[in-house]
């Protein structure tokens, strides 16, 4: 009886080292405190200075905005999707659809290499994460249960973007 106590302890053990939510390795950082393979990197003190403190904490902290609150989500004008903290052309509202999920939802980023994905198991679930290529920002995460012609629904973040109007 002990024994199954003491393996009972040791796999929850496991399983919620598995669920510690990072903001990656710190061997990947720069001195400056932004990952060195972004063309942007910029210290958490210059970016809380720049980004409004919404803006900061989904970003830079992988935050989440609550459904259905977003400025975009139910956007339909025409134009682009940008980085809220760097600029960089993200999605076009040619791409942008009503998936019912509460945030903006694209099937596609607006060009190759415009996003990252990286591996998230925070929150005990493995995802995949949708960050900016330029700057590394938080933007959302990618679902394989979007519309043709991908099959993918990249579930973003109002505030991690900013609309450029046609």
């Amino acid at each position: 009886m002990e024994n199954k106590i003491f393996i009972s302890i040791i796999a929850v053990t496991f399983l919620f080292a598995g669920c510690h939510d990072t903001n990656g390795d710190s061997d990947s950082k720069n001195k400056k405190g932004g990952k060195m393979k972004y063309e942007v990197n910029k210290s958490e003190e210059e970016w809380k200075k720049e980004l409004t403190p919404e803006e900061y904490r989904i970003l830079r902290q992988k935050g989440t905005e609550m459904a259905f609150t977003g400025a975009l989500y139910k956007n339909h004008d025409k134009g682009t999707y940008v980085c809220a903290a760097c600029g960089a052309v993200l999605f076009s509202s040619e791409t942008k659809y009503e998936s019912g999920s509460g945030w903006p939802s694209f099937y596609q980023p607006a060009k190759e290499g415009a996003i990252d994905e990286e591996r998230d198991t925070s929150h005990g679930m493995t995802r995949v994460e949708v960050v900016c290529s330029k700057c590394g920002g938080h933007l959302g995460h990618v679902f394989p249960d979007g519309p043709r012609p991908t099959g993918l629904r990249y579930c973003i973040n109002s505030a991690s973007l900013k609309f450029k109007k046609e």
